[in-house]
């Protein structure tokens, strides 16, 4: 029987097996997929940055004689600030690496789509991105790489500079796609991104020859929003412990930068010790070395090393429970781990360094809207003592933790100042320029939260005018994305259908769009491909109440409208029977002149006008 091979894979390597989990399952999504990845990058980057959006999208095929599906060239130009020349490679090129993984509204979510649509492009016409940049409006760096699937890392094949005149980014990729599918869903796409995107103008040239264009119609923009601490209700064990790593006192890195340091602070840059001189000189210098370098020297202690020995080591783990230190010894291939006795000299300062802050400190830095007081009382809630340094709490005390933060009511609600929410006006000016209604309301709800994610949903309705009478129209965005598939399973569809639309006047068939957009640091996507959004109970009572405002609007208007129509018909029944009745009254009278009903018809007209 043979032995089975352990190996593993790198991100890069996992999404190329499994693309279908990112939207790019066959050439008609993919190219869909594709041109969203790259225009939201464009507008997030003039968002982050206070720039009015001007995002220009091409797609041409390759060879527009072959049938579909075939390469085709996707290109997108925006006007944003441009990134710098030696990040392009990494965002480029590595997937899971980006600048949207901090607690603050963006369309992207992942550092994945774009990476994704260069990796899908890769590997069905082996063609390579290019990438052109410039962030002084001056100086151009273009860039055409691919990407070493295995190991997830770039492989620039040039990098070219050039003068230039503007600031912006520029992204061609070559890739299978299906227009004559897609080509509906990128349109649709173009027309809702501008509806939602109102402060843009965003200019699409299809394969075919046809330009759309869609100008801005506000010069205002949404504030920016900031990035934020997390809410206590947001976070599990694993980000406990990955904040307990990130603690201000960490443990410096082994690397040359860090024993240069060492050796200089101790007088030995151009004197080699063994490593019994080398703690010899520690102890003398003590008083007057770093924080960083006595961390070093303490480890050096544990592990009875000189520098050589320490260069070729990784510190794994400091395990102040047991009292035992990890590391990856290099050159042997293996983990191994010392005791670290607590008599030493130098376990209260290792011990220091790695136990952190106190409890009621690391609350009160480390997570949002947490003062002195109210951290007091949570230790008190928590049965844990207020005083105890959080990087010495056992497993069993950081469950413990974080099964309170949960539970713990007495916390403010998470700080909205995360999100951009387009705002009611922006939302009404663009509902009006798109659909041209007759009746048109707007709502913003108060931002609320779900598992200590801020959010914010806004929605509008708009009836008649220009709007086609049939079924409902419903639009869905969620941080200023329009979601087009997947409908069937999305909460605001789950809303919208569960509603009873006759109580408010209105029929199947009646001319109604609806406007739905959430905004959050965390939309609860049910996939990455980030297409619907799942009914998280707080999300649908918010979408529920928003709704059901609007809707009352619209039933007073409908009202309204009925019994504008009533008196219409009922002026129209006197205008036609007036003058028989002022005729036969007349002859009845015997009198020759007719009395001045065209007196009475002016004052209906004018009842009329009024109500309408």
């Amino acid at each position: 029987m043979s032995k089975e091979v352990f190996n593993q894979i790198s991100p890069s390597e996992f999404f190329y097996r499994n693309r279908d989990l990112a939207g790019f399952s066959n050439p008609t999504r993919s190219l869909y997929t594709a041109v969203r990845e790259f225009v939201e990058n464009g507008l997030d980057a003039c968002d982050q940055q206070g720039i009015l959006p001007d995002i220009h999208l091409y797609i041409k095929a390759v060879d527009p004689e072959k049938p579909d599906p075939k390469p085709y060239v996707l290109t997108v130009k925006d006007n944003g600030p441009g990134m710098d020349s030696n990040q392009i490679p990494l965002a480029f090129g590595t997937v899971l690496y980006g600048s949207k993984f901090g607690l603050k509204q963006a369309r992207g979510m992942f550092g994945l789509g774009a990476t994704m649509a260069i990796l899908y492009g890769q590997i069905t016409t082996n063609k390579p991105v290019t990438v052109s940049s410039s962030v002084d409006g001056k100086t151009l760096h273009k860039y055409e790489m691919m990407l070493d699937i295995q190991k997830n890392k770039p492989v620039i094949m040039k990098h070219t500079k050039e003068e230039t005149n503007k600031k912006g980014l520029n992204v061609s990729i070559t890739l299978d796609g299906d227009y004559s599918k897609a080509g509906s869903k990128i349109r649709d796409y173009v027309y809702q991104t501008s509806l939602i995107t109102p402060y843009a103008t965003i200019t699409f040239d299809d394969p075919k020859g046809e330009k759309f264009q869609y100008k801005r119609i506000v010069d205002t923009m949404p504030p920016a929003p900031t990035i934020i601490r997390p809410h206590p209700h947001g976070v599990d064990v694993e980000t406990i412990r990955r904040m307990i790593a990130d603690t201000h006192y960490q443990v410096p890195v082994l690397d040359n930068a860090m024993i240069d340091k060492v050796k200089k602070e101790l007088g030995l840059s151009k004197k080699s010790l063994n490593f019994e001189g080398i703690m010899a000189r520690a102890e003398k210098k003590w008083s007057s070395l770093s924080r960083p370098v006595r961390v070093i020297v303490s480890v050096m202690s544990f592990l009875n090393m000189d520098f050589d020995k320490i260069m070729k080591i990784r510190l794994e783990d400091i395990d102040l429970v047991h009292k035992r230190l990890t590391y990856y010894d290099f050159g042997d291939s293996k983990l191994v781990t010392v005791d670290m006795p607590k008599s030493s000299s130098y376990y209260k300062q290792l011990a220091n360094t790695v136990q952190g802050d106190s409890l009621v400190t690391f609350l009160t830095k480390r997570f949002q809207r947490i003062g002195q007081a109210t951290a007091i009382k949570f230790s008190e809630f928590a049965n844990l003592k207020a005083e105890k340094r959080i990087g010495s709490f056992t497993n069993e005390e950081l469950v413990q933790l974080s099964d309170s933060l949960q539970k713990y009511e007495d916390f403010l609600t998470p700080d909205p100042s995360c999100l951009a929410p387009l705002g009611e006006e922006p939302l009404r000016k663009g509902m009006s320029q798109f659909f041209k209604p007759d009746f048109l309301e707007v709502y913003q709800r108060s931002a609320s939260a779900y598992s200590g994610f801020p959010f914010v949903v806004e929605m509008g309705i708009a009836y008649g005018g220009n709007i086609p009478p049939g079924k409902m129209t419903v639009y869905r965005f969620a941080n200023r994305i329009p979601l087009l598939y997947d409908e069937g399973s999305d909460v605001v569809l789950k809303v919208v259908n569960e509603t009873d639309w006759n109580r408010y006047k209105v029929k199947n068939e009646s001319p109604v769009v609806i406007v739905s957009h959430i905004c959050s640091t965390r939309i609860p996507y049910k996939t990455v491909g980030k297409e619907n959004v799942a009914d998280r109970e707080e999300i649908e009572k918010e979408i529920r109440l928003a709704l059901q405002y609007l809707s009352r609007k619209l039933a007073a208007y409908m009202s309204k409208r009925g019994l504008a129509e009533i008196e219409k018909k009922r002026a129209n029944l006197y205008l036609k029977y007036l003058p028989l009745i002022a005729q036969f009254s007349t002859e009845l009278a015997g009198k020759n002149k007719e009395p001045d009903y065209k007196k009475v018809i002016k004052d209906l007209n004018n009842v009329q006008v009024e109500e309408q």
